[in-house]
């Protein structure tokens, strides 16, 4: 580090804001180094997702399901470091016990995947350090990957838009496009059909992890799916966080609730201590409570962390 910042009277250095999950600043850092190898790193920010509704249509032929959700981005975020290397390796890391490094890490598909669309010889290091619950319902990975596939587009200068972004990203994993998106959803297909919803209301959240393993793929197979007559109609506006709660539903609950009968505990808490709604997120095992402000927010939040050795952190809609 010493000798790339000495390069920075001989070189050029750059420092460009990006917005981000807190919705502070995230430097991009662009210099040379003494030695005329040229270096482009970004840090950013990856946010987590809840999901106000999540209805299960039907089974695929490919043993995927045809969904219908509303998805909504919070502020609790893991933080991405992306370095473009002269190796043509990829290295990713990750402190996280119950994240993978290397190949088997989703970000370091998404890694590979533009730099082979770039034709590129250079390679990419990644850090991920985890603030997001690992397999929690939150969407974790997903975001990763998705924050590597928009940095990895700046820095490798590619000017993919978007929409191409989601389509790479669909072959990584259904929630990918979402996080692209940046938008509050209403998610179809497989959750790669996106619509932007009706604007919300910013609302607090506190999210509980009571650290349980839920598999996805075990909930999804032992869903009983229902002949629906019709799907439930969605209100055209949202103006309080009452209009939010009356969409609230997850047919994935029926499957893991009776399994972890923890996570109705951790529901009904939340609504005696003042939420106005609360779901699971996804598969579990998150639940997360709406609330009125941040006061009754991180009250309740510390009173459901209080010798339980849960994860829970008050949160804000992005």
């Amino acid at each position: 580090m010493q000798e790339q910042l000495s390069a920075i009277g001989l070189f050029s250095f750059v420092l460009i804001s990006h917005s981000a999950c807190f919705r502070k600043s995230v430097p991009r850092i662009v210099y040379f180094t003494s030695n005329g190898v040229f270096v482009k790193s970004l840090k950013l920010k990856a946010p987590a997702k809840i999901n106000y509704l999540l209805d299960v249509i039907s089974r695929r032929p490919d043993g995927y399901h045809d969904l219908r959700m509303v998805m909504q981005r919070v502020n609790l975020c893991d933080d991405i470091a992306i370095t473009l290397t002269d190796s043509p390796d990829i290295t990713v890391t990750c402190a996280d016990n119950g994240v993978p490094d290397g190949p088997g890490n989703i970000a370091w598909k998404a890694a590979g995947e533009l730099l082979a669309l770039a034709g590129s010889i250079q390679g990419a290091t990644i850090h991920i350090t985890k603030n997001i619950p690992v397999a929690a319902g939150l969407g974790g990975g997903s975001s990763d990957a998705a924050t590597v596939l928009m940095g990895m587009n700046e820095l490798l200068g590619l000017g993919f838009s978007d929409q191409r972004l989601m389509e790479i990203g669909v072959k990584l994993g259904a929630d990918v496009p979402f996080f692209i998106f940046k938008k509050t959803a209403l998610a179809e297909g497989i959750g790669e059909q996106l619509r932007a919803m009706p604007d919300m209301p910013a609302v607090w959240i506190v999210l509980v992890n009571p650290g349980v393993h839920v598999s996805t793929a075990w909930v999804y197979k032992n869903l009983q799916l229902t002949n629906r007559v019709e799907l439930a109609k969605l209100p055209y506006f949202y103006g309080s966080i009452e209009s939010i709660c009356s969409i609230l539903s997850n047919d994935l609950e029926a499957v893991t609730i009776p399994a972890f009968p923890v996570i109705a505990d951790i529901k009904k808490t939340m609504l005696r201590l003042g939420a106005t709604g609360a779901m699971m997120s996804g598969s579990g095992p998150t639940v997360f409570g709406l609330f009125q402000d941040r006061d009754m927010a991180e009250q309740a939040r510390d009173v459901l962390a209080d010798g339980t050795g849960w994860f829970a952190v008050a949160v804000e809609t992005l």
